[in-house]
């Protein structure tokens, strides 16, 4: 299988507005999402996009998802003979959407992971395929943990998306001690604080075993959908996201784990992604936290279950949920009022 590397260097000018919208970004034929993987330098912004296929292929770019321009691909192959178009650049300091198209098949993408020099845990939700078939649209929302030690370049590259909406799931002590820093783009800053201190709190906790650090996390997890005031937090956060006028949004919690977990879990099931996937995604904090928190483990070995995260915690919560309401569609159809088939209408494509 041929593998081509497409390099993507972060330069000083944006792409012409004169894009030519003769075709729509879409997901068509085989599913050909996973042949190209994105990376990106959170400190030079310089991207790499990976393509593994053995047939022809065209690469389109654009600011949004909505203005791909598809009048000239910014990569192709195979060239013309002599011409070597494996390694490009592109002017762009801003975040790019990008439809790949195939002989067999069209897909969008972009880099779910974003490069933050003063974050770790930032992802795009687009991207995720569902049970049916469907996939989630990308640049509609977003997930993080902490935002107080942002950069320029990275306040600049949100506002770039344009992010419009910030959730803020920490509580009132938390969000004090480290307020976020906000993109120009931001007009709407929610503060929905589902505070478990009464639970947990890293006061005392070195001397417990880690089979006790589990099961309080655990038990966090299962307050995040039985307390009244924690499942309003939520309700109201979903009202947030079916306002198209909130979109871009992004919600975060200070590690982008726990609290900032269950609400994408709840994201990922109303629209209709397998059980196995939303646990895959909520794993992957561990990924994208090691660095973070890697000094604090390294002293605190016990700590390990506060700074991490593992499959148990969150499947208490959603098995709390299913043993209170049913299943969780229901939990979210009848609890958290949302209407699961205009919720997919709006975040699939």
């Amino acid at each position: 299988m041929k593998v081509i590397y497409v390099i993507l260097t972060t330069t000083v000018v944006c792409c012409s507005c004169k894009n030519t919208m003769q075709q729509e970004t879409a997901y068509e034929g085989k599913d050909i999402s996973g042949i190209i993987r994105i990376s990106i330098d959170k400190d030079t912004k310089v991207s790499t996009l990976t393509i593994e296929t053995n047939g022809k292929w065209a690469l389109y770019s654009g600011s949004s998802v909505d203005n791909i321009d598809f009048s000239n691909p910014i990569a192709k192959h195979p060239e013309p003979e002599g011409q070597d178009y494996n390694r490009i650049t592109l002017s762009s300091l801003s975040r790019r959407y990008y439809q790949l198209i195939t002989d067999e098949g069209k897909a969008a993408v972009a880099e779910r992971h974003l490069p933050m020099a003063g974050g770790y845990n930032f992802r795009d939700l687009g991207g995720i395929k569902t049970k049916d078939g469907r996939f989630v649209r990308w640049g509609k929302i977003f997930r993080s943990d902490d935002l107080h030690k942002l950069t320029e370049d990275d306040l600049n590259y949100l506002a770039s998306i344009p992010l419009k909406s910030i959730v803020d799931f920490r509580g009132e002590e938390e969000q004090k001690f480290a307020p976020d820093k906000l993109p120009v783009s931001v007009v709407n800053e929610f503060k929905l604080p589902i505070d478990p201190g009464n639970v947990i709190s890293l006061m005392g906790l070195t001397d417990l075993d880690s089979t006790q650090m589990d099961s309080i996390m655990m038990r966090m997890n299962i307050l995040f959908v039985t307390d009244k005031d924690f499942i309003g937090y939520y309700k109201e956060f979903f009202k947030l996201l079916q306002q198209e006028k909130n979109l871009p949004l992004l919600f975060h919690c200070s590690a982008g784990k726990d609290r900032t977990g269950m609400g994408a879990a709840l994201i990922l099931y109303a629209l209709g992604v397998d059980e196995q996937t939303i646990m895959e995604d909520y794993l992957a904090s561990n990924v994208y936290l090691s660095d973070k928190y890697a000094k604090e483990i390294a002293m605190n070995p016990n700590l390990k279950s506060v700074l991490s995260v593992k499959k148990e915690f969150l499947q208490a919560g959603l098995d709390q949920i299913k043993t209170t309401h049913g299943s969780v569609e229901k939990f979210l159809e009848t609890t958290l009022e949302v209407d699961i088939p205009a919720f997919r209408e709006q975040f699939l494509y």
